[in-house]
């Protein structure tokens, strides 16, 4: 039997481009996919003789010797890369570095990467990463590697020339939009320790909680983390809204994802897939009960937000749970299956679709959000001269004998400075629209 993983990640830098979990497993018999070779029974001769001596060809004309275990394994990857840029093949290396990505450490930079028009894009990097703090940022495309172009490179190729050893460097050559010139810059690699689930309470009453990806834990974890906002504010007060950042979350595993929008949706349709197989179609349904009992929820995505992230806001959105802010989100709406072939490889396929409640793929769209609002920065308005009623000469002296600044929050602790992000900004005052106005996203 094949045992078959499911994940809807995209590509971490040193890694495969899919993180896969343990469990939950489907096993599926190998009869299952007969119904789709019976479909072709006779293979195309004409072809396979083409093949057989190109492949003659290579081995005896080659100016260098290349080995026939290589070439063939040249022309399995060449199989599913000319798919979709998802189905890859992986060696060895790469299925065993796959493993660790879904533990949440690895080695590497730090980069979620997928091809664009021959050079490799960046989805976008991993918080608090080498590449992150090196200043590579999403949308970001990578055009050279220690000066030797890209394109045309397999995106598996290109994860295996930058992976290295801790502590040594890579000069990554990038084009940004908007800018005149392209820009080096040195990324020294380290060992990747992803902290997938933050959280910390924004202003009295209102939380955050931040997922960088999504692993085997960040279902618990993203629980846990509700849990501790909600016992932290019923010491001041009570909880009344939360924001789910997603920004720049590149995805992850499927189990993770139903999870988290699971705590938050009470009923219904989380996600479904459709594929050719019959393991390939499945639904995830929500169990009863909502951890925070209707509270408002606003999600906030980006061009970065991919996969397992278009999951969670694509069912949060549907089932109307969440308001969704900022900029359209990836557009990565299919699933990949993992198949160990032996001896360490696999086969990484893409299978299916997946589907949001209301039955959108999002492949190629992506998520567009409820309330549009781009990254900018704030400025306040310098006035001149601003002349208050205290500054009047004879003004009437309050009657609150403990009257408090009005910057001032309700514990008497001041507020979270929020001028730096200005999307997270508008998340919070959306929160205490709803919170006023006793309604529902």
């Amino acid at each position: 039997m094949l045992r078959i993983l499911l994940s809807l990640s995209m590509g971490f830098i040193f890694l495969s481009s899919l993180a896969q979990a343990d469990e939950p497993n489907t096993e599926v018999a190998a009869t299952e996919s007969q119904p789709i070779a019976e479909q072709d029974q006779r293979l195309p001769l004409r072809e396979l003789r083409l093949f057989t001596q190109v492949f003659e060809q290579i081995r005896q004309g080659y100016v260098e010797e290349v080995s026939d275990t290589q070439l063939l394994e040249n022309a399995i990857a060449g199989l599913l890369t000319e798919l979709d840029p998802h189905s890859v093949y992986l060696n060895e290396e790469s299925y065993g570095d796959l493993e660790e990505n879904s533990s949440g450490e690895y080695g590497g930079l730090g980069l979620e990467v997928a091809t664009q028009d021959g050079v490799i894009r960046v989805v976008s990097p991993i918080d608090d990463s080498p590449a992150a703090e090196a200043g590579i940022e999403a949308g970001d495309l990578i055009i050279k590697m220690n000066d030797n172009p890209v394109r045309g490179m397999s995106l598996q190729k290109a994860i295996e020339k930058m992976r290295g050893e801790q502590g040594t460097s890579i000069k990554l050559t990038v084009y940004r939009e908007g800018e005149d010139d392209t820009m080096d810059i040195d990324v020294v690699r380290d060992i990747i320790q992803v902290s997938a689930v933050r959280n910390r309470l924004l202003e009295s009453g209102y939380g955050y909680v931040r997922i960088a990806q999504f692993q085997r834990k960040s279902g618990s974890d993203f629980v846990d983390a509700l849990q501790e906002l909600k016992q932290q504010s019923e010491q001041e007060n009570p909880l009344k809204g939360l924001v789910i950042d997603l920004r720049n979350n590149p995805g992850g595993l499927v189990p993770a994802s139903v999870e988290i929008a699971d705590a938050l949706i009470d009923s219904g349709t989380i996600v479904y897939t459709e594929g050719r197989l019959p393991s390939s179609n499945q639904s995830f349904d929500a169990t009863p009960g909502d951890m925070l009992e209707g509270l408002p929820v606003v999600v906030l995505i980006n061009g970065g937000s991919a996969s397992a992230s278009e999951i969670v806001a694509g069912a949060l959105q549907d089932h109307g749970r969440a308001a969704i802010l900022g900029t359209q989100s990836f557009g990565k709406g299919s699933v990949q299956t993992v198949v160990p072939l032996g001896d360490g490889r696999a086969v990484k396929l893409t299978t299916a679709r997946y589907f949001t409640p209301n039955g959108r793929s999002i492949q190629a769209e992506g998520i567009v959000p409820d309330i549009t609002v781009e990254r900018a920065e704030i400025r306040p308005y310098n006035f001149r001269q601003r002349v208050r009623e205290a500054d009047l000469e004879g003004h009437l002296e309050t009657m609150e004998e403990d009257s408090k600044p009005a910057d001032a929050d309700d514990d008497g602790e001041s507020k979270e400075d929020l001028s730096a992000d200005n999307q997270l900004y508008e998340a919070v005052n959306l929160l205490k629209g709803f919170y006023l106005l006793g309604a529902k996203p």
